[in-house]
């Protein structure tokens, strides 16, 4: 069921899968207020949803983002502001930016990026912050903020390309700007799959399904942990948080069913439970 609940961004619901349209395609889906707006409240409401279980982050028309809407960003705050309240004015849009890096990562329910054409500056980062990319063809990214006087880290795109490619790589397109191609980023371990721009929606469809083959709390819980344990401290914490998901899991009505399902050869049949 397709949805326009939102001005710039368009719902497909198919059972537990929401494929969220980002719906700009006039300007490329780049990012307006407007869409910051729309994007942060979706993410937030996602938290509470325990009827959509994945979500499939696409973009409407030729490209997934073209970055920021530059047409926005050029405009200035009164200079009557005076010093600092222009800074201050700024700063508030930054944060309600960011706050989608933030809210990606909060969503309980696993992310799938399904990228195709360009996915520019604040597109690049929204890439980076799904927990699973896959790819068309045509995808170009990069951090194009650098290619426009700003700084070239922004979004999150500091946090997560380090720790997806390694710092040596991340550098080198930080402080270029350079592009990454299909191809590149499938040899740099950037995506999980590169598929013909046609196959692209299929691709991802697949995987999701396969996600819900399992029980709802385990794989909620698998994503919350997996972003605990990749800033752990240390092997013994992030082993103790798994111990931790771990027997919640086993003491859900879910948990026990996958266990007697398997001892009894049959597919488990989950209820969210």
């Amino acid at each position: 069921m397709v949805t326009n609940k939102y001005q710039t961004l368009e719902e497909d619901r198919r059972g537990a899968i929401c494929i969220l349209y980002l719906n700009r395609p006039e300007r490329l889906n780049a990012v307006s207020i407007q869409l910051v707006t729309d994007l942060n409240h979706f993410l937030t409401e996602m938290r509470d949803d325990h009827q959509i279980r994945v979500i499939i982050l696409r973009g409407n028309g030729r490209a997934f983002c073209a970055g920021s809407d530059l047409t926005e960003l050029s405009s200035e705050p009164p200079p009557e502001q005076g010093m600092g309240r222009v800074q201050y004015t700024y700063y508030r849009m930054q944060q309600a930016v960011s706050d989608i890096i933030l809210n990606m990562r909060r969503c309980p329910q696993p992310i799938i990026g399904a990228i195709h054409g360009f996915a520019v500056g604040a597109g690049f980062s929204m890439a980076l912050a799904c927990d699973i990319r896959i790819v068309g063809e045509s995808v170009r990214m990069n951090a194009g903020y650098v290619r426009v006087g700003l700084s070239g880290v922004d979004m999150g795109s500091s946090y997560f390309l380090p720790r997806i490619i390694g710092f040596s790589r991340a550098a080198e397109y930080l402080y270029t700007g350079r592009f990454i191609d299909a191809a590149t980023a499938d040899r740099f371990g950037m995506v999980s799959k590169v598929v013909p721009d046609d196959k692209l929606n299929d691709a991802a469809l697949e995987l999701a399904e396969e996600i819900l083959q399992n029980a709802p709390f385990g794989v909620r819980l698998s994503k919350e942990v997996l972003n605990i344990s990749i800033d752990a401290p240390s092997l013994d914490s992030a082993i103790k948080m798994e111990n931790r998901t771990q027997v919640l899991c086993l003491s859900t009505e879910d948990g026990k069913e996958g266990i007697r399902a398997m001892m009894d050869k049959r597919k488990a049949e989950y209820h969210n439970l």
